[in-house]
């Protein structure tokens, strides 16, 4: 895949507390016990980003791109055998779409979400093409995303365009080719957010499961 420019193209929580009274507390005696099979534990929180935006990017300053992202983390669902046959803690899935206009011309691209991770408000992820006009199906693209604060914009950086660069990797012509993002791997959010924006989920990784204990070997 020739390197080139993004897109290939032409190139409180809020306590309500009961007002304090007189009436004193329950005794132990007096507090209702709760049978343990009522007690429910909230499903582990996902991590997540979802969201579309237009970002300004200083090599295509008058160009209108656009990214839309959903994606959710889903542990261990692909499986890498044999290294590791449960998968990994940041398998995820979801759905990339770009899209890069320059006058009447217009590269885009779609993509399903196999890696995501996240800390804080930034999120890293990377998508498998499935249909473009600009990328080949099978291309595995990288993005990053920071979720604004504090009055600041989002951010979003894509691994393409002025990074990913291996200068030993050249076609018949000399000309740069670009190499394919591995999973989850993305620049630093290197472009700004001036259109619409990102809502970044953050969970801890999950850990790996535990491997089966060898069975007793019996003489």
């Amino acid at each position: 895949m020739r390197f080139t420019m993004i897109g290939a193209t032409a190139t409180a929580v809020a306590v309500l507390a009961s007002p304090i009274t007189s009436t004193p507390a329950p005794t132990p005696a007096t507090v209702p016990a709760v049978p343990a099979a009522s007690v429910v534990s909230k499903p582990a929180k996902a991590a997540s980003v979802h969201g579309e935006a237009r970002i300004s990017y200083i090599e295509s300053i008058h160009d209108d791109i656009r990214f839309t992202i959903h994606a959710e983390q889903t542990p261990f669902t692909r499986p890498i055998p044999p290294t590791a046959p449960e998968g990994l803690p940041t398998d995820a899935r979801g759905t990339l779409k770009f899209s890069h206009s320059r006058g009447e011309v217009t590269g885009w691209a779609e993509a399903t979400v196999d890696c995501l991770v996240t800390s804080g408000r930034t999120a890293t992820l990377t998508a498998v093409v499935t249909k473009s006009n600009v990328e080949e199906p099978g291309a595995r693209l990288g993005i990053s995303v920071q979720q604004g604060g504090k009055g600041k914009p989002d951010r979003l950086g894509f691994s393409w365009g002025v990074v990913n660069v291996d200068p030993e990797n050249v076609d018949e012509n000399g000309q740069l080719v670009r190499p394919q993002a591995g999973s989850c791997m993305a620049p630093a959010p290197f472009t700004t957010v001036i259109k619409g924006g990102y809502k970044v989920v953050h969970a801890e990784i999950t850990k790996s499961p535990t491997q089966p204990e060898p069975a007793p070997h019996h003489s």
